[in-house]
């Protein structure tokens, strides 16, 4: 059964609840590999994964909440020209990965461009959507050291 930390070759799509596709993996020839806990997949849908067995094929319908959460005003912000480095070109809504102090990054949406900033929202894309995850666990390739 998969569990944490396990690295997997995987088939899955998210989409809307009317079925419009996100994301979708199934009509390629090979399954994408993974490793639980490395950022590949958003942590709230790799929960759906813990427990299932190779082979195994599943629809989860998901509220936001269950998914990648509801939206947040706090999460609208607005940074000083000078916070935005020079090479980042700024166009109102478009998507613009941001690096963080720690070396990761967050994806932003540009809402408004004014002499005082950039209006950003770091809700993420698909935040109060009710979305269907659908998986197939084709192979567990290794499990961690015990």
């Amino acid at each position: 059964m998969v569990s944490s930390g396990d690295s997997l070759s995987l088939r899955y799509a998210i989409r809307l609840r009317n079925g419009a596709d996100i994301v979708s993996n199934f009509d390629e020839v090979e399954p994408d590999t993974l490793t639980l806990g490395d950022g590949t997949l958003a942590h709230a849908l790799e929960q759906w994964l813990i427990g299932l067995k190779p082979g195994e094929r599943h629809v989860f319908l998901l509220d936001p909440w269950q998914a990648f959460g509801m939206r947040s005003e706090e999460m609208i912000q607005t940074l000083a020209p000078a916070d935005i480095p020079p090479e980042i070109k700024l166009e109102p809504d478009t998507l613009v990965e941001f690096s963080l102090p720690n070396g990761q990054s967050l994806p932003g949406r540009i809402l408004e461009i004014d002499s005082r900033g950039v209006k950003v929202d770091f809700n993420h894309p698909l935040a109060d959507c009710p979305i269907e995850f659908e998986v197939e666990v084709v192979d567990i390739l290794n499990k961690p050291a015990e």
